[in-house]
């Protein structure tokens, strides 16, 4: 199968250093005018040079610490023509109808751009600020009845029967919708806990995995795999990632290195703290990528001391939550990675870079462009 090139929306800002996934407050006031807020115009920006570069979509985020998805893609529709877009929300705030709406309604009018990535949420105070009491299994609980819901609400619109449901978390009764020519929006999914398997297995059509090694990810796929098959359902797979692809191997770690350089101890022990609240599996996963290297310490110079496999950079995950490593090298070794992955089964790659504007060209023009030059990249509706 083709693989498949997504980029990112900084729907939280964006800046020339890392910038957190989650409450970075403290750190984007200190950047001043290095910080770029999430303006409709900026992230228009964004989107426009995605899809001229040839990128399918762009994952939208979703949290307290960045804009609306739904909102802010709704927008974004009407300064692109071709691009599609991953937006995340979390089951548990919004109903299966209401949402099954608002995705028939984004279809119609982005005239088939929408692609859904449901985010069950692994910060139990974050949760909280919502509303959310559920512990972390009962949330994949509803997350699995959320999702058969929501497809049930949305394949009404083609049946013309109104739909119901009784489960735990949500009752519907006769729910229907206006008929729509376009398709129920392909569900997104992630989590690396026993629970989130389960409901992957059985509801999602793309699981996603952060960037873990490639034996992990092996692991993994081959574990959700077979869940799938005992179900009767097959998936495709894919992996989030950040780049830095340069014209040559040095380059592209001495941009690593001047990352680093703004990432003081003080920074890193308050998200390292943060971070450590969490229920998320998958997060703790990425917490181990660093617990297992040899050491902690580290100059701005020895950016490779983070490197956990060949080209795969851990250094993200020192103060971002969420996706953590990315793969730095030369265009050819990001292409070559990429290729391995690939084979192992991931088929779509959700890439980002930070700036988000000048690392999507930085990407597309030289590993894309490879990887296009050779027919791997799935061609664009």
């Amino acid at each position: 199968m083709s693989l498949h090139l997504h980029w990112y929306l900084p729907t939280n800002g964006d800046s020339r250093e890392i910038v957190g996934a989650g409450d970075d407050s403290q750190h984007i006031a200190a950047l001043g005018g290095r910080f770029r807020p999430p303006t409709l115009a900026y992230l228009a920006d964004v989107a426009r040079s995605a899809e001229q570069l040839g990128f399918e979509a762009v994952l939208t985020p979703t949290g307290s610490w960045c804009e609306d998805a739904w909102l802010t893609t709704a927008a974004l529709t009407q300064h692109t023509s071709r691009l599609k877009f991953l937006v995340a929300f979390r089951p548990g705030f919004i109903s299966p109808t209401l949402a099954a709406h608002q995705a028939a309604t984004f279809q119609r009018l982005s005239q088939g751009r929408l692609l859904i990535n449901i985010v069950t949420g692994g910060d139990p105070l974050e949760q909280r600020r919502y509303g959310d009491k559920l512990d972390h299994d009962q949330r994949y609980q509803r997350t699995g009845e959320f999702i058969e819901a929501f497809r049930g609400v949305s394949q009404a619109q083609a049946s013309g029967q109104p739909y119901s449901f009784s489960g735990d978390h949500f009752q519907l009764e006769q729910a229907s919708l206006l008929p729509s020519p376009w398709p129920v929006p392909a569900v997104f999914f992630g989590g690396a806990s026993a629970a989130a398997e389960q409901v992957a297995a059985r509801q999602v059509d793309t699981y996603l995995a952060w960037g873990e090694t490639p034996a992990q990810i092996k692991e993994r796929i081959t574990r959700v795999r077979a869940l799938a098959a005992a179900q009767g359902r097959t998936l495709t797979f894919g992996i989030r990632l950040h780049v830095i692809s340069r014209d040559s191997e040095d380059e592209a770690w001495r941009e690593a290195s001047r990352l680093l350089r703004n990432v003081s101890a003080e920074r890193i022990n308050s998200a390292q703290s943060l971070l450590g609240r969490t229920e998320s599996v998958g997060q703790q996963r990425m917490t181990a990528l660093l617990n297992a290297l040899p050491t902690q310490d580290f100059t701005p110079d020895d950016a490779r001391a983070f490197e956990i496999a060949p080209n795969l950079w851990a250094g993200y995950a020192l103060v971002r939550g969420g996706a953590g490593t990315a793969l730095v090298g030369s265009h050819q070794q990001v292409a070559a990675r990429i290729e391995e992955y690939h084979a192992l089964g991931l088929d779509h790659f959700i890439l980002s870079g930070q700036p988000h504007l000048e690392e999507a060209y930085w990407f597309a023009e030289g590993a894309g462009a490879i990887l296009r030059g050779k027919g791997l990249v799935a061609p664009l509706a």
